[in-house]
């Protein structure tokens, strides 16, 4: 019986992950290989030219994803690894104020925090309706529906997610260790480098992760702050579900969106070292 304790604490979150994620990705499996109709029912045909169609007809809006997300993903990246420093290291005593002020904006929902973003940069709102007033900026300026407003709407809204997982690694950082370099006459910039860069790769590698798999599925921003030029992947999923009732199309653009994705993160292990990670991690 002593054996199995580790089992059957385990079984309920096996459990869990069974039905509500094995089961739902079995269902739409079988559904992305299915033709017919929300009228007349659909039948399994295995058709695997729904992948086919779907990625043929949107290409554009998977590339654009990609990129917007990625982009994204870069920029939290950018901001989040020095706001994530200073805490680390600069905060002292206040660490949990900043942490909590970091976290605040979570005590709001995703969807009235992306609508705040539409009223800030509305082309006559509070920031560019003044600055347009003053002369600053002609008349016909925006910045909705562009590219950059979807991507600085991913940026801020899973921007936490980039400086958590930084900031943890950091926070594990022992300051003797880039004291000892110091000592060994290492400068301040090869003491980040050779330090306590390496050693905050835990931290990068799970914030990219946790950024750039939502901020390239997302469906709200680009629905939000966007346009039909920048409609992302997410909006084409959503549109085929729940409005055009296409399921097999909807199903077959979620599994080539997760294949793709998982493809990414896979050249991105290799590339940062997987192997170097988990040591840096294990120390």
């Amino acid at each position: 019986m002593r054996r199995l304790t580790p089992y059957l604490l385990a079984l309920p979150s096996w459990m869990w992950l069974a039905i509500f994620l094995v089961v739902p990705m079995v269902a739409m499996a079988s559904v992305s290989l299915q033709t017919g109709n929300a009228i007349d029912g659909f039948a399994m045909t295995f058709s695997f030219s729904n992948y086919t169609d779907a990625i043929g007809r949107y290409s554009t809006q998977l590339v654009r994803s990609l990129v917007y997300g990625g982009l994204a993903t870069v920029a939290m990246l950018v901001i989040g690894y020095p706001v994530a420093y200073f805490i680390a290291f600069k905060a002292g005593a206040r660490k949990s104020t900043y942490l909590f002020l970091l976290l605040l904006p979570f005590f709001v929902s995703f969807v009235l925090r992306t609508i705040s973003w539409n009223f800030l940069l509305s082309d006559n709102g509070i920031l560019f309706g003044t600055l347009k007033g003053w002369g600053l900026l002609p008349d016909d300026f925006h910045v909705l529906a562009t590219g950059f407003a979807v991507i600085a709407g991913l940026t801020y809204n899973f921007l936490p997610f980039m400086i958590l997982p930084i900031y943890v690694a950091l926070e594990r950082v022992d300051p003797r260790v880039v004291e000892a370099a110091q000592d060994l006459y290492a400068t301040r910039a090869a003491a980040f480098r050779r330090v306590v860069l390496p050693l905050s790769l835990p931290g990068v590698f799970a914030g990219v992760l946790m950024t750039f798999v939502p901020a390239t599925a997302d469906p709200i921003n680009a629905a939000v702050l966007g346009g039909t030029s920048t409609t992302m992947i997410g909006n084409i999923i959503q549109t085929e579900y729940l409005t055009n009732l296409d399921y097999p199309t909807a199903s077959a653009l979620s599994f080539t969106l997760m294949a793709v994705l998982l493809v990414g993160i896979f050249i991105y292990a290799r590339a940062l070292g997987t192997e170097n990670v988990l040591e840096a991690a294990a120390r």
